[in-house]
């Protein structure tokens, strides 16, 4: 069976084919029975309206894309949560892609966002994609960069003080007497994880501290889950007093290795360990995880914000939003735990 189209409702309802696009999308200027007459045909028939098509002949679409580094993080989820409740008050939907640290995969999303005229972009980015947005924004699709700053002030973004966080991460547990430190993080492309790094350093250069790097192939369990299994199979005075992990997730990770059976070091007594995120796992951990607070949902929502105002005035400035991170305490870096 064929789909019901506009013209089977106006030939139902005994009126024009404009007379029924008047009454779906502009009531108002229509005669209130000729409404009625119209709805009772598209209720009859089980017309179902296609906005896709409608959208892409205006030019712009009710949509808003939105890519991430990886959606297995919750500190990503509470963002595309906090973009798809202040887009909702507008009368706007979020289409979530997960780039999974991949260039390739990030292309494909903003490809899939341009052929679908989407209203903009928010984008978490993997590398440096200011060309490929600036041609998004030619063809009238603004963008704003999401958790990242933009490092020429081309693009609007909505991001944390990463060097800041970093520096406090060591910081506190260089306060807590801890001087043999290991970050561990990767890759190194991506600038959230070089910005953290770069104020672990700054923090280490300030104190007698030394700061060991341990590179990583992504920012996940496993990957910390391998990266603690290394440091555990060092002999006990070669390894580090205290753990900087990128992310919680990593750091879900190390405290995993660091528990093994039969190994089991010491959380935070041999080895203290902060994450960063503090997404909701970080508290329910067995250990629960220091952290560095970023304010997820307030990212995705001020984004949003941005984005929508930016679609509205095309020539407005480009504005830079940075958000303070803030330390929470637990037991994995608590003294005297």
């Amino acid at each position: 069976m064929s789909a019901v189209s506009i013209r089977d409702v106006a030939q139902r309802a005994g009126v024009s084919v404009g007379t029924v696009s008047n009454a779906i999308n502009r009531p108002g200027i229509v005669a209130a029975n000729t409404v009625a007459k119209v709805q009772a045909a598209i209720d009859e028939l089980g017309f179902i309206r296609n906005d896709a098509a409608r959208q892409l002949r205006a030019g712009r679409s009710k949509t808003i894309g939105l890519v991430v580094l990886d959606v297995r993080n919750p500190f990503f989820t509470d963002v595309a949560r906090g973009a798809e409740d202040q887009a909702a008050l507008s009368g706007y939907t979020v289409l979530l892609g997960n780039s999974d640290e991949s260039s390739a995969r990030e292309a494909t999303y903003l490809d899939l966002f341009d052929e679908q005229r989407v209203h903009g972009v928010l984008i978490s980015p993997f590398d440096d994609i200011t060309p490929r947005l600036a041609a998004l924004r030619k063809r009238g699709i603004p963008a704003v960069l999401v958790d990242r700053s933009s490092a020429d002030e081309s693009f609007s973004s909505v991001s944390v003080d990463d060097l800041e966080g970093g520096r406090m991460a060591v910081q506190h547990l260089i306060d807590i007497g801890r001087r043999r430190i290991a970050f561990i993080g990767g890759p190194m492309v991506i600038r959230q994880v070089a910005d953290r790094l770069a104020g672990a350093r700054r923090a280490a250069a300030e104190s007698d501290a030394r700061l060991e790097v341990i590179e990583i192939d992504a920012l996940s369990v496993l990957e910390g889950r391998r990266a603690g299994a290394s440091i555990v199979a060092r002999s006990a005075g070669d390894r580090p007093d205290a753990i900087f992990a990128a992310n919680d997730l990593v750091a879900m990770g190390v405290l995993q290795a660091l528990m093994m059976q039969g190994v089991d070091v010491r959380v935070p007594d041999e080895i203290a360990l902060i994450g960063y995120d503090d997404i909701d796992f970080a508290s329910a951990a067995v250990v629960p995880l220091s952290s560095i607070r970023q304010p997820s949902a307030l990212i995705g929502q001020t984004a949003v914000e941005i984005l929508l105002d930016e679609a509205e005035h095309p020539d407005a400035r480009s504005r830079q939003v940075v958000f303070q991170p803030e330390l929470v305490v637990r037991e994995s870096t608590r003294q005297g735990s």
